[in-house]
């Protein structure tokens, strides 16, 4: 038996050896119109001259329950040509008689879509059992191994030492603070129970329709691979996957709360007595779940700018283009907000405007970093300013930015500390000329009274005349009248 056993290796590693690459095919075949209620309907793709190196999930069937897939392989030699194909093929066990249908699908094989026009499926009453032929059978032939009757492989469940968990990094937090959350896979080192994620972008998409509170601004860390990392707790090594994570920023103060949440794995069975050949594992699914949480949201203490200000741990960071400046010359102040917290919602400093300090508007950028579970970054605020009177001029007294520390539980301030020498003469005068008025305004220092003053005797003479005319008019009608 030992001697069949490697004859057998060393022919097939010899065949393995002595392919050479051909064209790739992909054939995709699909199981009987009719199967019985004891049955299995299956979906074959084989590719050929190329190995399976990855593929996307096979479709539902409706009536049907996905059982598991296996993937083999073959080679021939024709006059010295070697050729190969790859199989993988999805099995399917109704769960009750009818006819059902297969829709027109496709499926992704190393990167690229195959698709199929589908079928229609009857299910019909239990067949009685019968011994089918393999394709093993047909190999222990070959090589001379009889044609002994071979028993399916038995599959048996592996306990398992995993879970799926949420994670909140605080139990309470004030309005605007931050809270992460994340969810993750947990495997114990010592586990034996083959694993394997489960289409890990779908299933978050439909997290995260439950997951995500309506009260509350989402920093998203945006995982994309998967990483495996080593954990210790509870005096156990564990693997940790963490699949989802992101911090929330409370627009009001009541509660966050964070749902269970189910999580699909797919774990394998593995064969009870393993062989060489032939698949020894059978693809099953787990559903794990989370517990919830809940988060407190408390109010910030009373203060007029409270709707208004950020919450945080912030510091500030100022950058002058020059601290000697000439009266009436321009130069560029950047206030920038750095820290811990929404950096979203940073809002520009207060200003005091006073007439020796002209500001603008400022120009704006940030950049928000994400990792370590805190969401930090910058917010830069850029000013062109000029001063019109010389003298020392201190920004401290020009600029301030409000926010609540959480730590601390109280509100602090920010307030610049560079301070400007000016030289020069006053342009005060000078920055209130440039204001002009406009319209009759600018006309008065320029304009003539004398032709208006002419034009008022000449019209306001004859209208005194002409009620004189009338009055001696109506005096002597009356006295006509008289006689």
């Amino acid at each position: 038996m030992p001697r069949l056993f490697i004859l057998r290796l060393i022919a097939v590693c010899c065949l393995f050896f002595s392919l050479t690459a051909q064209a790739q095919e992909v054939v995709i075949e699909l199981g009987s119109d009719e199967i019985a209620l004891n049955e299995t309907f299956s979906i074959k793709v084989t590719i050929a001259n190329d190995r399976i190196r990855s593929y996307d999930e096979f479709p539902d069937i409706l009536g049907f329950t996905k059982q598991g897939i296996t993937q083999s392989s073959s080679m021939n030699v024709i006059n010295g040509q070697v050729s190969s194909t790859n199989s993988i093929i999805q099995y399917y066990k109704p769960t009750r008689k009818g006819e059902f249908t297969l829709s027109r699908f496709s499926v992704k094989i190393n990167g690229s879509d195959y698709s199929s026009p589908g079928k229609t499926i009857k299910v019909i009453d239990p067949r009685p059992a019968q011994r089918q032929s393999s394709v093993f059978d047909a190999f222990d032939n070959l090589f001379g191994g009889g044609a002994g009757t071979r028993e399916e492989p038995e599959f048996i469940e592996i306990e398992d030492d995993a879970f799926f968990a949420s994670s909140v990094d605080k139990s309470e937090v004030f309005v605007g603070e931050g809270v992460n959350i994340s969810l993750a896979f947990y495997m114990s080192e010592t586990n034996q129970a083959p694993f394997q994620f489960y289409e890990p972008g779908r299933q978050l998409d439909e997290i995260l329709k439950k997951l995500k509170p309506t009260n509350a601004w989402e920093e998203n860390f945006n995982i994309t691979n998967i990483q495996p990392e080593r954990v210790t707790f509870n005096g156990k090594n564990w693997t940790k996957y963490k699949v989802y994570e992101a911090t929330f920023f409370p627009f009001s103060p009541g509660e966050v709360s964070i749902p269970p949440i189910a999580w699909e794995m797919i774990k394998y069975r593995v064969a009870r007595n393993p062989s060489f050949f032939g698949s020894n594992r059978l693809e099953d699914f787990k559903t794990f779940y989370s517990s919830a949480k809940s988060i407190k949201v408390k109010p910030l203490p009373p203060h007029p700018l409270r709707d208004e200000i950020s919450v945080g741990i912030f510091q500030l960071r100022e950058n002058i283009s020059q601290l000697d400046v000439e009266t009436g010359q321009g130069f560029t102040y950047n206030f920038s907000v750095t820290g811990e917290g929404n950096i979203n919602s940073v809002s520009p400093p207060k200003t005091r405007q006073i007439h020796k300090l002209n500001t603008y508007d400022p120009n704006v950028r940030q950049q928000i970093n994400r990792g370590m579970g805190k969401v930090t970054g910058i917010k830069e605020f850029s000013y062109y300013l000029t001063i019109n009177e010389p003298g020392e001029v201190a920004l401290g007294n020009h600029f301030e930015w409000i926010y609540f520390n959480p730590v601390l539980a109280k509100y602090d301030t920010l307030r610049p500390k560079a301070v400007i020498n000016v030289t020069g003469e006053s342009k005060v005068n000078q920055a209130i000329s440039n204001q002009r008025l406009g319209g009759i305004y600018d006309l008065i220092p320029i304009e003539s009274n004398k032709l208006l003053y002419e034009r008022y005797k000449y019209y306001f003479s004859i209208s005194i005349n002409i009620l004189l005319l009338a009055s001696v008019i109506l005096l002597a009608f009356l006295i006509v009248k008289k006689r």
